[in-house]
């Protein structure tokens, strides 16, 4: 009963950290060059989780699960959160969850294939596609591209794609490490990555640092990156990689409001139906779950 409430204490948390990080992705840009925001943010993630890593009395492992799962992570968190970052100079805030809401079809997918999880069917189908469904209503109502706004949406499906992959590759792993581990470790892969790719770019130090885009680089790189990742990897741990995709479902909802609220991002008629869609698909998503387990427990007696 302790670990089904930690699994849902960490589910929540990765959600709320999800749904802020859009906007705050979008602010760490202000008047800044995207890869130093990306760089500084996953910089000071580093750092604070070896420090969370030596309070807790953890160290990082070098046999070869732990390795490989750093380097799942590590490549993952840089492919995905750089194409992130480059698609989101144009692109609402909001889009950016939109868009990662297809993760679940991309990740259920490739962990069908590689995982050996069951293919979803009856009640979980169709609420994952009510759900996608949802999306594509948000999407097409939140519609104010720009000339370059094809950009974004190529580089964030991108981003999809390899987040995926990242997640998929993590769990095959199947290595039961610390989430704070391998967040650190992950970052141990991923921080050098990035600091090469700011150093080709020019590596520009920024003259000044608008108080919005540092007070959204040091939430970045403490709550998103060090809680945000450990959290998620922690569930990963417990939860199978469909359902945990399932969260790009719910973020859209409130990152689409907070760009409405905070940074006065268009929120129309469509948008709201698309959300009411999205909870749908989650509401029997969730009952077509509860009735697998029940059948297989009927079947066992």
């Amino acid at each position: 009963m302790e670990l089904k409430r930690r699994i849902q204490a960490s589910y929540l948390a990765v959600m709320l950290i999800w749904s802020t990080t859009p906007l705050s992705i979008q602010w760490s840009a202000t008047k800044v060059d995207f890869l130093f925001g990306v760089t500084s943010r996953m910089v000071i993630g580093l750092v604070i989780a070896l420090l969370l890593m030596r309070f807790m009395g953890l160290s990082l492992h070098t046999h070869r699960k732990a390795l490989l799962t750093y380097m799942a992570a590590g490549l993952g968190i840089f492919g995905a959160m750089i194409c992130v970052y480059w698609g989101a100079q144009y692109i609402p805030s909001g889009w950016i969850s939109v868009l990662f809401g297809l993760t679940p079809i991309m990740t259920g997918l490739m962990a069908r294939r590689y995982l050996g999880e069951r293919a979803l069917s009856g009640i979980r189908l169709v609420g994952v596609f009510l759900g996608i469904a949802g999306l594509v209503v948000v999407f097409w109502g939140s519609l104010h591209f720009s000339s370059h706004a094809w950009l974004g949406v190529v580089a964030l499906m991108v981003s999809v794609t390899l987040h995926s992959i990242s997640t998929v590759w993590t769990k095959a792993i199947g290595w039961q490490g610390h989430g704070v581990e391998i967040t650190a470790g992950a970052l141990v892969v991923a921080v050098p990555l990035y600091l090469t790719a700011w150093w080709l770019s020019g590596g520009h130090w920024p003259e000044v640092i608008p108080l919005k885009a540092a007070l959204a680089i040091l939430y970045l790189g403490s709550v998103a990156t060090v809680l945000g990742f450990g959290a998620f990897y922690y569930v990963l741990r417990h939860v199978d990689a469909t359902r945990v995709a399932l969260l790009t479902l719910v973020t859209p909802i409130i990152a689409l409001w907070l760009g409405r609220w905070l940074n006065d991002e268009k929120l129309t008629w469509m948008v709201i139906a698309g959300t009411l869609l999205i909870l749908s698909g989650l509401v029997l998503y969730e009952l077509g779950e509860r009735r697998k387990k029940t059948n297989a427990l009927s079947r066992r007696h």
